[in-house]
């Protein structure tokens, strides 16, 4: 399990692991994130439109999303678009067009979000010589006492790209929440749960499944949530 506090070791976990955890507070000075766009980039989490594609019913997962191209190390915004997976990596929600809200435009202008996006761009193509199709995903999983909420509600799985970005944004009277890794034959590889905002978690998706398990508030009287930032690179060449 690579808990690095050295940004300069992220290749060398996801080398060794497959994966690398990154502390919040690496994370945030790495980013140079000023405390007034980390608040204005959170709440944008405050309206998030629901998952109304969810086959097991649930109505638990709000949602916005947008695309990218990068091509030499620029950004693109493309068309909104929806979002795809295989049934073979989604097996509860796959094979089908997914419509989400977009991503505001505010939001993806916050210098957290620019930042984050040029991180993940050094992080997975150092050369900036590669050609990738980028998503983002703004994910809220909200709990009751009547409902859980479930953040990977396919269980463990791959995404289907290359690689993977998983920030937390927020955690909201809720517990457990546990993310777990393992190997493509089922063996188990860690668990831990990202607790702070900004905790953040990099993946090589042709070799980690990951999952998180479900959600439940801790004081049932008032709201429960977890707030999390998914982005991923799928080569486009």
């Amino acid at each position: 399990m690579s808990d690095t506090d050295s940004l300069s070791r992220i290749d060398a976990a996801l080398a060794l692991d497959g994966y690398a955890r990154l502390p919040a507070a690496a994370m945030r000075e790495r980013l140079a994130i000023a405390d007034r766009d980390w608040a204005d980039f959170a709440a944008s989490w405050n309206d998030l439109g629901p998952d109304r594609f969810m086959a097991d019913g649930g109505r638990y997962r709000r949602r916005r999303h947008a695309t990218f191209a990068l091509r030499a190390g620029v950004f693109t915004r493309r068309p909104h678009q929806p979002h795809w997976q295989s049934r073979d990596y989604n097996p509860l929600n796959g094979d089908v067009q997914r419509w989400f809200d977009p991503v505001a435009p505010a939001t993806i202008a916050n210098p957290v979000a620019q930042a984050i996006l040029a991180f993940c761009a050094d992080s997975f193509d150092p050369a900036k010589s590669g050609d990738w199709h980028v998503e983002l995903h703004q994910f809220r999983i909200e709990a009751s006492v009547a409902q859980q909420g479930r953040p990977t509600p396919e269980g463990m799985h791959r995404d289907g790209v290359d690689r993977v970005m998983v920030m937390l944004i927020e955690r909201r009277n809720v517990r457990e929440g546990i993310t777990r890794i393992g190997a493509p034959d089922g063996m188990p590889l860690g668990e831990f749960t990202l607790t702070d905002p900004g905790d953040t978690m990099l993946i090589d998706d042709h070799r980690i499944f990951h999952g998180v398990t479900a959600i439940h508030p801790v004081d049932p009287d008032q709201p429960a949530w977890r707030d999390a930032l998914v982005v991923t690179f799928a080569s486009a060449g």
